[in-house]
């Protein structure tokens, strides 16, 4: 595989300048990249001068509609419109097509199994390029190369490079604009191969413009309803909509009617499916708090992460992997044992402190929320937790309370410095019908002190805002601020 200066991942690759795909039966060819511009190395005076800042670079991205913040009237080519994305790439001269790629959607599991792939390559000696969404901190989150967030001043520069042609494509959104901004950072930073996770849906998703080396297709759940349909078999559908003609495709584990949609689909596209805990045999081993190890077919594996569904996800992440090398990306065992044993992914089951015991999960749906309960009782060996929640408002609130309530003891209610938070009052009446003790704060900083004046172990949850928030609180609290945009 090629090969460019690295951070130490971190492991160099070998070659230069090119990356391979190989056909089948067909001898390796090289595919020529554009020259690599490290804008986090190249001396400041050799640069043209930037004119805009990190933070004028963020207002002027802040002008595009976002669907993040605000949800789009339909799920539709109307409002996100892959002609869009192709017309912006096109003026970009196609970056999105000088490395191959590993495309991953789905309800729950896909930012893990993501970041999970990203460590194995990049173990292997890859220059990896992995875009998710949405960030805990700083925007710098969605956009890595070998693990690390773009600069600030990179970010700056690929910004003002790019205004141009943004302003030359009307009705371009803000999710669509910042994955152009990704496959035009990762061309430049000389990748070999970049980890794509869909931000809504996949259909209509602005990352469905790449063919790549394997779909991925993560554990499917009711969420979204609004947009992506009020059936499991719908939601199905849309996720489904990564699928490319003849590349094969990864799934987790999946109820039977999502399952069906699927195949259908992979039917239509002249592929295959290959299903985890199907053709794929997985089984836990060992669990601790420091995580954990289990089995896939007849080999050992182990992860930091915590949650029997992140044994799924490293399963479908090994098995991508998998698929992958025999579509011309090598990658020894070793490495992806390696990858799997270094993967971090802050906020998903995560102990900010043992004494007092702190943990932080974003389970935002129904079947999230069952997966935490479970790892709550089964995994801590708890049920008298203090539940700090704040969740979105567009959110299925009744199935997460539904879920999350026979593990706690104690319900703080808090907002998310988030627009999409849900009313604390309203969430608080919701909870008190159902006859337990409730508190109520105007902040999830609020919340934990409150939930530190008792000897309960307390969980944090209801969105990945109130995690981000509750993060923030905790490591200023100990004298450790993280990295904000503020």
């Amino acid at each position: 595989m090629p090969s460019r200066t690295q951070p130490a991942c971190r492991t160099a690759c070998a070659g230069a300048g090119c990356f391979f795909l190989r056909a089948a039966g067909s001898e390796r060819r090289p595919l020529a990249q554009p020259p690599m511009i490290d804008y986090n190395r190249v001396p400041k005076l050799l640069r043209e001068p930037i004119m805009l800042t990190y933070a004028t670079a963020l207002a002027y991205l802040n002008r595009f509609i976002s669907y993040e913040r605000q949800q789009p009237a339909t799920y539709s080519p109307e409002t996100l419109s892959l002609d869009r994305v192709h017309h912006l790439l096109d003026r970009l001269r196609r970056p999105d097509q000088v490395f191959p790629s590993i495309h991953i959607a789905g309800t729950k599991g896909k930012g893990s199994t993501a970041a999970m792939i990203a460590s194995c390559l990049c173990e292997a000696g890859y220059r990896t390029g992995l875009y998710t969404s949405p960030h805990l901190h700083t925007f710098r989150e969605r956009l890595r190369v070998n693990g690390e967030p773009i600069s600030r001043e990179a970010f700056a520069h690929l910004v003002e490079e790019l205004t141009p042609h943004i302003d030359a494509v009307p009705g371009l959104t803000w999710f669509e604009i910042v994955t152009a901004l990704a496959f035009q950072y990762f061309a430049q930073s000389g990748i070999d191969v970049a980890v794509l996770e869909v931000g809504l849906g996949g259909r209509f998703d602005a990352t469905n413009v790449v063919t790549p080396l394997v779909s991925v297709i993560t554990s499917l759940s009711m969420d979204h309803m609004a947009l992506l349909g009020s059936t499991l078999e719908q939601i199905a559908f849309e996720k489904a909509g990564i699928i490319k003609k003849r590349v094969p495709v990864v799934s987790a584990p999946q109820l039977p009617q999502a399952l069906d949609v699927l195949r259908r689909v992979a039917r239509f596209r002249a592929t295959t499916i290959t299903l985890i805990g199907r053709e794929v045999s997985v089984a836990p081993i060992s669990a601790s708090l420091d995580g954990q190890r289990f089995r896939i077919d007849d080999q050992d594996f182990e992860i930091p992460l915590l949650g029997a569904h992140q044994i799924s996800n490293a399963a479908t992440a090994i098995t991508a992997l998998s698929v992958a090398r025999e579509r011309g990306l090598p990658i020894g065992d070793d490495a992806i044992r390696a990858g799997l044993r270094r993967v971090q992914w802050p906020g998903r089951l995560e102990i900010l402190s043992r004494e007092p015991l702190l943990v932080v999960d974003g389970a935002h749906n129904g079947d999230s929320a069952l997966k935490l309960a479970r790892a709550l009782r089964d995994g801590f060996g708890r049920d008298d937790w203090t539940l700090i929640i704040g969740v979105s408002a567009d959110k299925d609130i009744p199935a997460i309370l539904d879920a999350l309530l026979p593990a706690a003891s104690w319900i703080i209610v808090t907002r998310a410095r988030s627009v999409r938070a849900a009313d604390v009052e309203t969430l608080g009446r919701q909870m008190a019908d159902r006859g337990v003790e409730v508190a109520l704060t105007p902040s999830v900083s609020a919340a934990i002190d409150l939930a530190l004046t008792r000897p309960a172990p307390i969980i944090v949850t209801g969105s990945l805002f109130t995690v981000a928030d509750a993060r923030a609180a905790w490591f200023a609290r100990i004298g450790q601020p993280v990295d904000t945009d503020e």
